[in-house]
């Protein structure tokens, strides 16, 4: 269930499709439609979000928890990702896994997310359904059944998870490598999937405190989406979320500030899976709320990396042909987020051949002239994903949840496609000059084994 980051973004064929038909209409000539959303907060603290939309017979349920793995305890790496699968075992009332059996059997369906700062649990049914499944959510909040055999039956299952995606994974090493080699005080640093050593550290009454502590209706936000009755929909969620207890006591948050760096720092980790060398660049961004900069950034990324036809496809694949894939990514997040650029290389070349061109076709970005057309057609890029993910209810749903939740205020659910819009060549100037050229990076070199050489001074290896 859980999606681990990073996954390349590679738009070829939209790319090659939109080069083919007529030059698109300006992102800033867009005329969109806003959503219409409804929102309201019950007396026990839990925020309720909905988009009415009649398109399709289907509803989206989401409940997101205020909770991912930087509220993680110290020393117990992955309790938030372990949650996400916890909750799909037994509750009062529910056999263990009767959630696929209340979707699935209904041609429906379900999954779930961890991330840094939140955990999605997602559902999209007929609409006819709807009453059940905001029944079951109220029931999986309510009434989990937090005991040992789950505890035990999950924590192997997040462990061989691990496993599989990072240990066997070629590259998986490298991508777990990047939040704790690129921040060194903020709680990002622990990778959302955990450890093993920590997950077995782990014991029952860890489990069920932290449950306690942040599995509670003032720390959720319910959102539904889709075609229901805006009265009807009230008077449910009333009916079986409105008597959940709001706990007397506080919620714990993260009050960590990731201090500035004040040097450039290289990494060497070697993995005996990787079949061929990799390098990832990483630099501090400010977070969510500063939206004026975190969206010219995610165009930046767009701009490196979006494509064949974008600039570090370009350089490092196609004229260098020094890397056999490449990626840039904005990773926004609650708190400081990440400017990521990463390749892995081509047979017979080294590291510090792509971290070069890299570092060339960033700066270069950073401070030349960016022709109209290719800046409209990465905003165009960015704003299609949007669009086409509000085509269906649950993307709908994603939609508020992403704004309101990550964004800090669902409003940004319209006013970001309009930012979006707006960002010119010296925005992206700006933002790249500010936080990437003109401040400190990690670096990571990622090597096959048998290929590792021994640290340079300032270099540690893993």
């Amino acid at each position: 269930m859980r999606l681990l980051r990073p996954a390349p973004l590679l738009a070829s064929l939209v790319l090659l499709a939109a080069m083919a038909l007529p030059a698109p209409v300006a992102a800033a000539d867009l005329d969109i439609p806003p959503l219409h959303y409804q929102q309201r907060t019950l007396p026990n603290g839990l925020q309720v979000l909905s988009v009415e939309d009649h398109s399709s017979p289907n509803v989206a349920v989401q409940m997101w928890y205020h909770v991912g793995s930087k509220d993680d305890p110290k020393g117990r790496s992955g309790f938030a990702h372990l949650f996400e699968h916890l909750m799909f075992k037994s509750t009062r009332h529910m056999q263990a896994e009767q959630m696929d059996r209340l979707t699935e059997d209904v041609g429906g369906a379900n999954n779930a997310t961890t991330s840094d700062d939140v955990t999605n649990y997602f559902e999209v049914v007929p609409a006819n359904y709807l009453q059940t499944l905001l029944w079951a959510e109220a029931e999986r909040l309510s009434s989990l059944n937090v005991d040992e055999p789950n505890f035990k039956s999950e924590r192997a299952v997040v462990e061989e998870e691990y496993r599989q995606s990072v240990l066997a994974n070629p590259y998986g090493k490298l991508f777990n490598a990047i939040d704790p080699d690129s921040y060194t005080v903020h709680p990002y640093r622990r990778p959302t999937i955990g450890s093993i050593e920590d997950l077995e550290a782990a014991t029952l009454p860890d489990v069920i405190d932290f449950h306690r502590t942040f599995y509670r209706p003032d720390n959720a936000t319910l959102i539904v989406a889709g075609d229901f009755d805006p009265k009807q929909l009230d008077a449910w969620v009333d009916q079986y979320f409105g008597w959940i207890p709001k706990p007397a006591t506080p919620i714990p948050r993260v009050t960590a500030t990731e201090p500035k760096r004040r040097k450039n720092r290289r990494v060497t980790i070697t993995a005996a899976t990787a079949p061929l060398p990799a390098v990832a660049l990483s630099w501090l961004i400010p977070p969510a709320a500063d939206s004026a900069d975190t969206i010219a950034l995610q165009v930046a990324a767009a701009l490196l990396a979006r494509g064949d036809a974008s600039r570090l496809y370009q350089a490092l694949v196609y004229r260098h042909q020094v890397a056999r894939e490449v990626d840039a990514e904005a990773d926004v997040r609650v708190g400081p987020g990440l400017f990521l650029a990463y390749a892995i290389l081509a047979s017979g070349h080294a590291p510090e051949e792509a971290e070069k061109l890299l570092h060339e076709e960033i700066i270069w970005l950073a401070t030349q002239p960016i022709p109209a057309d290719e800046l409209e057609r990465a905003k165009t890029l960015l704003l299609t994903d949007e669009l086409k993910q509000r085509q269906t209810a649950q993307g709908l749903a994603f939609a508020l949840g992403q704004a309101a939740l990550i964004g800090g205020d669902v409003a940004r659910a319209n006013t970001d496609l309009a930012a979006l819009q707006k960002v010119t060549a010296k925005d992206v100037h700006r933002v790249l000059q500010k936080y990437v050229t003109g401040a400190y990076h990690v670096t990571i070199d990622y090597l096959p084994a048998a290929k590792a050489a021994q640290p340079s001074s300032g270099e540690s290896a893993k």
